[in-house]
């Protein structure tokens, strides 16, 4: 139970948290420009080869008649997957009440809306004639599932930016009237602006939680749909690898993994980086670790479903597939997937120690790399076998191998969602402070004092 406070404790109280909270908005250190400057020059580097393939057309890429879905579409798996994490920790935790939470849900909606816009810029990638891409939106056909994916993902968008927008409401009029010169006027002005005249009374927060509170429901049914929708692309084939009744729930338990583990990063990183082991406890990478745990055992579950019943039934087109990943060209990568996204967190993560701080994010760096290796041996070892014979081709199109603009346009989205969480940070504090100070024992006649003048 939390503890009343007398006023000038609430006030002192309340005047440290702000303080803390507010660190990542002042800070101008040379560190925080050269990690902008590196960003950025990636950054460039990887829309100059997008440039090129729009210039020369996806032949520069390494993406043949055969495999047709490279390494994009692999990425854009990826980002849809990571960027369920806002629906699991904001939404799903939330309403079943675990307050270790709450601290660490604007990092999950910060993750979750830079995952989710970039999987939206990753599919332009992919495209031959980007500027067809409105043609989705005038003409496409309702049949077609890559129109449920756009509608999906634009709605999860809209959604997720007012779940990450509607409680930060509060945390914006605190920013207007107690920052002083420590930032420029016209991020001042932002604040004024976004903060919509917020005064702190009790109207204001009824109808801020109600708000909010209808969010956090519609968000799941919208999450858990972005990337079943996206499982349909695959399982309403009938190639071996893909022809699967349970794709949409492998492919959500296996989001939850990679979203759990893109927090623990982003959570260490801001630890570290303004000095807020307070408020990124030890406690709460403990449960973010015991939560990793859950999830990849849900996973592995659905993985024993998604190999074991046809490596049973060992049907022709099937046994290649499996041959491939179990034992061929395909095992190194399938095996470092398997062991190191769901194995090694499962084993380690069961011991206390391996849930301190730096070693669950050693973990987490691995479960992700592993993660996103997992989508690309989803999507390319499945192409490389198509059911009709390979005959009378150049040997380049039998093999999937990509070039090296297609590997600095498929990174381009990681440097730009890194960009995003970082100016995210710079802008907003990346903990609801209302709330946390509530939860600590702050009154909120305190905390709004100045709004009310």
């Amino acid at each position: 139970m939390t503890q009343k406070l007398t006023p000038d404790e609430s006030r002192q109280k309340f005047d440290k948290i702000f303080a803390d909270l507010t660190r990542s908005l002042k800070i101008k250190d040379e560190l925080a420009r050269f990690w902008i400057f590196i960003l950025g020059m990636f950054l460039i580097v990887g829309l100059w080869g997008w440039i090129h393939q729009i210039n020369k057309g996806l032949g520069i890429t390494g993406m043949r008649d055969y495999v047709s879905w490279g390494m994009y579409i692999g990425n854009f798996v990826f980002f849809v997957a990571v960027s369920l994490i806002g629906l699991l920790i904001s939404s799903i935790l939330h309403l079943l009440h675990f307050d270790w939470g709450k601290p660490i849900s604007r990092v999950a909606e910060t993750v979750a809306i830079a995952a989710v816009a970039l999987a939206g810029l990753v599919i332009v990638m992919d495209m031959g004639r980007p500027d067809r891409f409105l043609n989705i939106f005038l003409h496409g056909r309702f049949a077609s599932p890559i129109v449920w994916d756009v509608t999906v993902i634009t709605t999860y968008v809209a959604i997720s930016t007012l779940l990450f927008y509607l409680p930060l409401i509060p945390d914006l009029a605190l920013l207007r009237d107690r920052l002083g010169d420590d930032v420029p006027k016209i991020q001042k002005k932002l604040y004024s602006v976004l903060s919509l005249g917020w005064k702190g009374n009790t109207r204001q927060f009824e109808i801020i939680t109600h708000a909010v509170r209808i969010m956090l429901v519609l968000i799941i049914p919208v999450g858990l749909s972005i990337h079943t929708v996206t499982s349909w692309l695959f399982a309403n084939t009938l190639r071996a690898g893909w022809d699967s009744t349970i794709f949409g729930p492998y492919f959500v338990s296996g989001a939850f993994v990679a979203g759990s583990a893109a927090v623990i990063l982003v959570m260490y990183v801001y630890r570290q980086r303004y000095d807020l082991e307070e408020y990124f406890t030890d406690k709460s990478f403990d449960w973010m670790g015991k939560m990793l745990v859950l999830m990849c055992l849900v996973y592995l579950y659905f993985n024993i479903n998604e190999y074991l019943v046809p490596a049973y039934k060992m049907r022709a087109a099937e046994g290649v597939h499996l041959r491939e990943l179990f034992t061929g060209r395909w095992s190194g990568l399938f095996w470092f997937a398997q062991i190191g996204g769901i194995f090694l967190p499962v084993i380690l993560l069961l011991f206390r120690y391996f849930r301190r701080p730096l070693p669950i994010t050693i973990i987490a760096f691995i479960t992700l790399v592993a993660s996103w290796f997992k989508r690309f041996i989803i999507v390319i070892p499945t192409l490389e076998h198509p059911h009709l014979p390979i005959q009378n081709v150049p040997e380049h199109f039998v093999h999937y191998t990509p070039t090296r603009p297609e590997i600095m346009i498929t990174l381009l989205p990681f440097f730009a969602s890194a960009i995003i969480i970082t100016m995210l940070a710079k802008l907003f504090p990346v903990v609801t402070m209302w709330e946390y100070a509530e939860h600590s024992g702050v009154d909120k006649k305190t905390m709004f004092e100045d709004s009310e003048k």
